[in-house]
């Protein structure tokens, strides 16, 4: 019998969000119930949930046996609520029971983890009753997930938005499989996101990356206990996992100074970052403008920019285990052939092969990962989001740094 996951609906325009949080905690083997409020119903139905959680859904306590909520309770290896919305987080300070959800709350053990993801308008969450209550939950011993900034559905922006689901995942799996320790005391070292390679003050030569690998990553690294450093190359914030170090490196450059300052000291490198292979020699002090003259476009001399993976591989300072990515375009055959020669070429201890473009790879999308060892011999292959491909890349990672005599 798998594990139980409550997962709690507010009534909230996020509610739809909270989708992903059911299937990637499914794709880690847990089974889920949800239990909506009333108001969550108005912005996704119980049709939705009983068809991704495979369960009954119910909002009230009478909808059921008369101890259901106790026997959900007693099950629960965790709970997670998203959107968790002012009025909801009202009702749990207040230690309410008026609906199925809040009532699974306080019968819940004292020591099943209570993981909340508020969202609402900024000026309800900055609200002195709402802080209020946020501190009386943490108090009682309740996880927060603080709220994103950003644009907000009443057209204003500010703090309130719900943390990405990915996030909201992370953070009940730390709770759930505190710190395993196959990377305790292992010092970490990732690269992420798309390096942008400026033209001028306006303008640059980038990628499609996303940076969400590489914070997947980093997140399955930290929660495995090891000390994770994130070279991080324009991502958002609101990707980035908490408890690591995060170096900012927008540039190739850049990221290429930010990795040699510190390969000495790491035991585990992942080189997930998309980095441009060709930067502008020069770089324009002014924005280009058109010349109304002529239809002629202005010539850019580019130049390569440095294979950090393979300077990294036959740097000296090479740490036990190092793994790069390979990100291709063409048929799988294709995808896979090339690969395998860049692993060949490059030399790291295994190298991660994807399909990108045309939907695939990159952003928040499902996706297939070949890894392959430096001979270019196939390893695994790991399918799903990028939080299961993250967990399938430090298994392996895992594995192998734990056979080498620290």
């Amino acid at each position: 019998m798998k594990p139980l996951v409550v997962v709690g609906v507010g009534g909230g325009i996020a509610a739809y969000k909270v989708t992903r949080v059911v299937r990637e905690l499914q794709h880690h083997d847990y089974a889920v119930r949800v239990i909506p409020t009333q108001a969550a119903t108005h912005f996704v139905g119980d049709t939705t949930w009983h068809a991704l959680s495979g369960q009954a859904v119910t909002t009230s306590v009478f909808d059921g046996g008369a101890t259901e909520h106790v026997e959900i309770a007693r099950h629960a290896q965790a709970i997670v609520i998203a959107p968790a919305t002012a009025d909801l987080i009202a009702r749990l300070a207040a230690g309410m029971a008026n609906d199925l959800l809040t009532t699974v709350v306080l019968a819940a053990h004292r020591d099943t983890p209570v993981i909340l993801a508020p969202a609402m308008h900024s000026a309800m969450w900055t609200n002195a009753a709402t802080q209020d209550n946020i501190q009386t939950l943490r108090t009682r011993g309740m996880i927060i997930i603080e709220p994103d900034d950003g644009p907000l559905s009443s057209g204003d922006s500010g703090t309130g938005r719900l943390p990405d689901p990915l996030i909201i995942t992370e953070r009940v799996l730390e709770a759930l499989e505190p710190h395993e320790g196959d990377l305790a005391g292992r010092s970490v070292l990732i690269t992420a996101g798309g390096t942008q390679e400026p033209i001028d003050p306006v303008r640059f030569i980038g990628n499609r990356s996303s940076g969400r690998q590489g914070c997947a990553l980093a997140a399955e690294a930290r929660r495995r206990g090891a000390d994770v450093t994130l070279v991080a190359a324009n991502i958002d914030d609101h990707l980035i996992p908490h408890g690591i170090t995060v170096i900012p490196a927008p540039t190739a450059a850049e990221m290429c100074q930010a990795v040699t300052d510190r390969i000495a000291t790491t035991d585990i490198a992942i080189m997930a970052a998309a980095v441009a292979d060709f930067r502008p020699i020069h770089v324009a002090d002014d924005k280009i403008k058109k010349d109304p003259s002529t239809q002629d476009a202005p010539a850019i001399e580019l130049e390569r920019t440095t294979d950090i993976l393979a300077s990294v591989a036959h740097s000296p300072q090479r740490p036990p285990v190092l793994v790069g990515f390979a990100a291709e375009t063409g048929s799988p055959q294709v995808v896979l052939e090339r690969g395998a020669d860049k692993a060949r070429r490059k030399a790291a201890d295994l190298l991660a092969i994807n399909a990108v473009g045309n939907g695939q790879g990159f952003g928040d999308v499902e996706s297939q990962v070949v890894l392959v060892d430096r001979e270019g011999q196939p390893v695994k292959t790991v399918s799903g989001s990028k939080v299961t491909i993250a967990a399938g890349i430090i298994d392996e990672v895992a594995q192998r740094i734990g056979k080498i005599t620290r």
